[in-house]
């Protein structure tokens, strides 16, 4: 009874410790990214002349994305200096000596894991779509600014100086458009010209659009003529970074509504290999949380950070800079088809599994 009370109370420690240097790690790491945001965005701003309550709205709205994307890299980072302090003051000596087994502290360390990734893709699902919509809105304003650009879904809407466009699919991963519509007006609004495409694709500065009808109206004596094209360039008022701005984003939608897309567009014969390989990293990362906690208390329980705080963040800080390049580059492998997309966006968390088993493998 006395030996479960022990336990009771270490488990309590480190579980009061941990919660304490993730709220500082989360706290320091939002307001340096909020910073480094700030400087590379406010000449923006300031040239659009976004006001300052939109401003501070803007990165208010940034801050639930911020905090999914960092709650991996504070869990990791938490518990490699909750153990790596324990180990630097004895205190991992001092239990080992009473008979207390190291993997018996790995307990708390798998509920807080688990419980934070849950709560991690509870929050991704719930708040974060939410805000970077508006965060989304309020950035898009200076985009638009000469161009009128709204989407609904898959159809996005481009409004020129005497033109409209009508695009029903973009597909950022290749740059490549579906269904092009472009209507062109004279001074007095009259119909001037008709573009209509399958396909099109941007390509050394131009747009290379396929199978393709060119009408043009208001010739002499009212007449019009029609011509077909297999493949045909054309220097539009358009960018990839123009479409961007209001393509569907995964990060706007819940798992659901993803989902939802994504069967939607491949009904229609649209490729949707990004979306899906977005649909399964939102399954696979938040659980990233358990998986760096289980690494980083490895880690320190072997007595790889005795040290101190400033080698278990320097730990950290490696680590998670691994584990995301690893992670992004597996995904462009799902993008490109290289890798199957629920492959492509699961296996840098198998093989981190895997390091952080090795961690803890013969701990005693």
């Amino acid at each position: 009874m006395r030996l479960d009370k022990q336990m009771t109370i270490i488990h309590a420690y480190i579980t009061r410790m941990f919660f304490k240097y993730f709220a500082m790690v989360l706290g320091m790491v939002i307001v340096i990214y909020l910073a480094i945001d700030f400087f590379g965005r406010i000449d923006n701003f300031i040239e659009s002349s976004t006001s300052a309550s939109q401003i501070i709205a803007y990165f208010l709205y940034k801050i639930p994305l911020i905090m999914s994307q960092i709650t991996p890299v504070a869990v990791l980072m938490s518990f490699l200096a909750v153990f790596g302090l324990m180990a630097k003051n004895n205190e991992i000596i001092a239990l080992k000596s009473g008979g207390v087994s190291l993997y018996y502290l790995l307990l708390p360390v798998m509920i807080i894991g688990m419980c934070l990734s849950l709560l991690l893709f509870v929050f991704s699902e719930a708040v974060v779509p939410i805000s970077i919509v508006k965060a989304n809105q309020i950035r898009a304003k200076k985009k638009h600014a000469k161009k009128m650009m709204t989407s609904r879904g898959e159809n996005i809407w481009i409004r020129g100086d005497q033109s409209i466009t009508h695009i029903q699919y973009y597909n950022p991963s290749d740059q490549t458009i579906f269904g092009i519509s472009i209507v062109y007006f004279d001074d007095n609004f009259g119909l001037k010209k008709r573009i209509d495409a399958k396909k099109g694709k941007f390509s050394s500065g131009k747009w290379v659009l396929n199978d393709c009808m060119i009408q043009d109206f208001g010739l002499p004596d009212n007449e019009q003529a029609t011509n077909f094209y297999d493949k045909k360039s054309f220097q539009l008022d358009l960018l990839p970074s123009d479409l961007q701005q209001v393509a569907v984003k995964s990060e706007e939608m819940s798992f659901s509504r993803l989902l939802k897309y994504i069967r939607k567009m491949e009904s229609q014969g649209y490729d949707a290999t990004k979306y899906r390989v977005e649909l399964y990293a939102k399954t696979a990362f938040p659980f990233i949380c358990l998986i760096l906690s289980l690494f980083g208390s490895g880690l320190s329980l072997r007595g790889s950070t005795k040290e101190g705080m400033t080698i278990s963040f320097a730990y950290g800080i490696v680590t998670a800079f691994i584990y995301w390049s690893f992670y992004s580059f597996c995904l462009s492998l799902g993008y490109g088809n290289i890798l199957p997309p629920v492959v492509a966006a699961w296996i840098a968390n198998l093989i981190f599994f895997c390091a952080a088993g090795l961690a803890i493998y013969n701990l005693e």
